[in-house]
């Protein structure tokens, strides 16, 4: 098979038949039937087939599982790396759960920092409203 070289006889890059995808397929068939394939052929095989080349993943935890007393078992897949996609294959959707996530952290961090102050006014004796109390600072107080 050909395989193009770059001046300083090193494999080209850009040389669809040096993709790993490609590699693979090309391998497990006869010599003269992977040299009839064009490059713009290969190009859509891999996009073809390319999709289930999960790659190198910095994070890759895969397992199943059984419940008892149950027939059924589960899989979970958890991957995590470096986005190497093209395009912007579910911007929205990630910039979106990012903003939630963010805005669900900004609410935690406020409710728990007015609960703090609201213990540190309790325990300076400060009523802001006279004879009126939410009850944390006794009910701490009491356990």
């Amino acid at each position: 098979m050909n395989k193009r070289r770059t001046k300083d006889n090193q494999p080209d890059l850009d040389d669809i038949h040096q993709d790993p995808t490609i590699r693979h397929v090309l391998d497990r068939m006869p010599d003269d039937v992977a040299e009839s394939f064009s490059d713009e052929q290969l190009m859509h095989l891999r996009n073809a087939i390319g999709a289930r080349n999960w790659g190198h993943h910095s994070l890759d935890w895969r397992g199943t599982f059984g419940l008892p007393f149950s027939r059924w078992r589960w899989y979970y897949v958890i991957l995590m790396g470096k986005n190497r996609r093209t395009g912007n294959h579910g911007d929205t959707v990630s910039k979106g759960f990012a903003r939630l996530i963010a805005v669900v952290f900004m609410l935690f961090s406020m409710m728990l920092g007015l609960v703090l102050l609201y213990l540190v006014k309790s325990f300076l004796g400060i009523d802001l409203f006279e004879d009126y109390h939410l009850g944390l600072w006794h009910w701490l107080n009491d356990k």
